[in-house]
């Protein structure tokens, strides 16, 4: 195992799967000369060269339009947009043609491309550069939708994006690109998609988190363990799109009092998605009603304080963790 950040990560498994593959290549602004808005295509110019990591004209629609266009000649790009907000200048592209292209040529199409967008509050960038766009992806029939929220599981996720025949929308945390952790040495094999992880075993209540929200959610089990003597079960569901429901319902099942956290907006939200499913499916074995987490319905904050008091952290997992056990401690 070797240490490293997340956005090291990430560039070995978008290096990694350049060399295995020479249909794989990188496109995006700034991503060669400057090395990517946040560094993670650090050193892919030098070693791969202009004709496979380009830097693109500032449009988004063209660029997603022309990685469409890649994909279905047969190469596999890597569209990198700066951030997730930009996305919605290119979501003609997205959900007209790259979900469903292969749809609507009933196969006989395939648009093997990954979109990596960064996102995320907790940088003072405003209400135009802090969405959490994970629900609005999620909607989307054709996309796959991932949710990295370690280093390992970022480049074993990234490496299975790119390999596969779908399109992909990839999800980067901004606050989790510095962060550090264990990463199998070597090149390492592909995440599948649609497997969920335990990240912490428990009994009282299952929390479920992603991205940044699901170190969020470890760090409010650790409270609830020591100051209050509950065992949470921490589920990180990794995938939205496919969703591993087996393993969230197989906790829920075990505790049976579910909590979903999440950094985006409540309404239609990844957590009232996921609250429906447990309820419809789960509901006989439920004790409580199941409590949600959400970003504040605002537009983020510019201002430091404004803009923490936005977004869910640990003490909120806390107070809605003891609220599904209220009567029973």
């Amino acid at each position: 195992m070797a240490e490293m950040r997340m956005r090291e990560a990430l560039r070995d498994a978008m290096a990694e799967e350049m060399r295995r593959d020479e249909a794989v290549f990188v496109m995006g602004e700034d991503v060669g000369v400057f090395q990517g808005a946040f560094k993670v295509t650090e050193g892919l110019l030098d070693e791969f060269g202009e004709r496979r990591v380009r830097d693109t004209p500032i449009s988004e629609n063209t660029i997603v339009g022309a990685g469409v266009g890649a994909a279905m000649g047969g190469l596999r790009p890597i569209v990198e947009l700066m951030t997730v907000n930009f996305s919605l200048l290119a979501l003609d592209q997205i959900v007209n043609h790259a979900a469903a292209i292969p749809y609507m040529f009933n196969g006989q199409a395939q648009v093997p491309m990954v979109i990596r967008m960064p996102g995320g509050g907790g940088h003072q960038l405003g209400p135009t550069h802090s969405h959490s766009f994970e629900a609005l992806y999620l909607q989307v029939p054709g996309l796959l939708v991932a949710c990295p929220s370690t280093p390992a599981d970022a480049k074993a996720l990234l490496k299975a994006a790119i390999r596969d025949d779908n399109p992909v929308i990839f999800i980067e945390h901004e606050s989790l690109y510095g962060a550090k952790g264990e990463v199998p040495d070597g090149e390492g094999e592909p995440l599948h998609f649609g497997e969920a992880a335990v990240r912490r075993e428990g009994s009282d209540v299952t929390i479920i988190g992603l991205l940044k929200m699901a170190q969020v959610a470890e760090e409010a089990a650790q409270k609830l363990a020591e100051e209050h003597g509950v065992q949470a079960e921490v589920i990180d569901p990794r995938t939205l799109r496919p969703l591993d429901l087996d393993t969230i319902l197989a906790s829920v099942r075990k505790t049976n009092r579910a909590v979903i956290v999440e950094e985006g907006w409540p309404h239609g939200g990844v957590g009232a998605n996921l609250s429906t499913l447990i309820t419809e499916q789960a509901f006989d074995d439920l004790d409580a009603p199941v409590q949600r987490v959400t970003g504040a319905d605002v537009h983020m904050p510019y201002s430091k304080r404004l803009e923490q008091a936005a977004i869910p952290h640990s003490e909120h997992v806390v107070s809605a963790a003891l609220a599904t056990l209220e009567g029973s401690l």
